[in-house]
């Protein structure tokens, strides 16, 4: 089947390798009689799925030893009421707001936290750029820094993780790190804890990951429920309660694909660095060289994964939109609240999806420039 290019941002394209492994298993998951969502979560079935998941993924994204590695449900969105049940001691939380979403973060940690703190923020460039961390407002003895690693809204990625020893703060480093997980190593000796919707980059929607330190964990504030306190989830190994069986077996799915993947000599993460550079590159160089195109974020600050466009004409936004669609290119609108367009470039899309893209963007700029 020749299959259309999917560029949601989430739910988004899952590899057709993966989805085909699915497909075949559907009934029956390696002659168990059962397929994976008729499993019951503590039968040994399951757990060697679980268990085989949860270590490709320590071992994709180089987790330390004494990082847990949390299954969860609830998506990003509920994780910003979550963290701050778990870290905010009652204490300050100092935020970086470069987007949508860590505008939400911050909005719904004021429910939970004594004080949040707006430690720095880009808004008055219309979250295009990235506040420099020399000019960061830290706060003394905060409970933890919170940032958006990739702004999947307004297509801002930090090319760096901040060093916040380095910036006097000794509290740890919160990444929502959703919408690009897997796309790139993640430096862990200045994270404490990140989290991420698995329905960008990982597979299907309804599981959450969380990687958090172990220090971190058994500080829940009294408010906080048991399934969403980390030490209680952690000490569950994920199965407190029922945990996302069918998302956890399909990350795994997932997880497995990615080891195999290979640039020269590397695997897994980093080849899939070395495609997301080249596949978002090759896209910022034609919008940047085009007449017709622009893309309104800072060079220092664009994200590999969410590349948001516009028409300079935006009356001529729905005649690209229906031959976009014609031409096999699904889902390439803006969000609603900025507009446009957007291309999300996660490790599912090949570079031939890019490629599709342009060559529809030129043919498009040719007979409206």
């Amino acid at each position: 089947m020749n299959r259309p290019y999917n560029f949601s941002a989430g739910p988004a394209a899952i590899p057709e390798e993966v989805l085909e492994r699915a497909a075949a298993e559907m009934l029956d998951w390696h002659g168990s009689g059962m397929g994976v969502m008729e499993m019951s979560h503590r039968g040994k079935e399951f757990i060697a799925i679980y268990e085989q998941a949860e270590a490709d993924l320590r071992e994709l994204l180089a987790v330390p030893s004494h990082f847990r590695i949390l299954f969860m449900q609830g998506g990003g969105l509920a994780e910003n009421a979550i963290v701050p049940l778990n870290l905010s001691r009652a204490a300050t939380v100092d935020f970086v707001v470069t987007g949508a979403w860590s505008a939400k973060s911050r909005k719904e940690a004021q429910k939970y936290a004594a004080e949040v703190h707006t430690a720095a923020s880009s808004e008055d460039t219309g979250f295009t750029a990235l506040p420099d961390p020399a000019t960061w407002s830290l706060s003394r003895g905060a409970s933890y820094v919170h940032l958006c690693s990739n702004e999947t809204i307004h297509g801002i990625e930090f090319q760096e993780l901040p060093d916040l020893a380095a910036l006097g703060s000794d509290a740890p480093l919160v990444i929502d790190f959703s919408s690009h997980v897997a796309s790139r190593p993640v430096d862990w000796s200045r994270v404490g804890l990140a989290f991420g919707g698995a329905q960008k980059n990982l597979g299907p929607a309804g599981l959450t990951l969380v990687v958090v330190r172990e220090d971190l964990l058994g500080h829940a504030l009294p408010a906080c429920p048991s399934a969403f306190d980390y030490k209680t989830v952690a000490d569950n190994h994920s199965m407190f309660n029922t945990p996302p069986t069918w998302g956890i077996y399909m990350a795994g799915l997932t997880f497995q694909w990615l080891k195999r993947q290979r640039e020269g000599d590397v695997t897994g993460v980093a080849a899939m660095e070395i495609r997301n550079r080249a596949k978002a590159q090759r896209f910022y160089d034609y919008v940047d060289g085009s007449q017709l195109y622009l893309n309104k974020v800072a060079p220092n600050a664009r994200s590999r994964m969410n590349i948001p466009f516009f028409l300079r004409d935006e009356s001529r936004n729905d005649a690209f939109l229906s031959g976009a669609r014609e031409h096999g290119l699904l889902q390439v609108k803006g969000h609603k609240s900025v507009g446009g367009m957007r291309a999300s470039l996660y490790n599912a899309m090949p570079m031939a999806g890019v490629e599709a893209l342009i060559a529809y963007m030129q043919e498009f700029e040719q007979r409206h420039a």
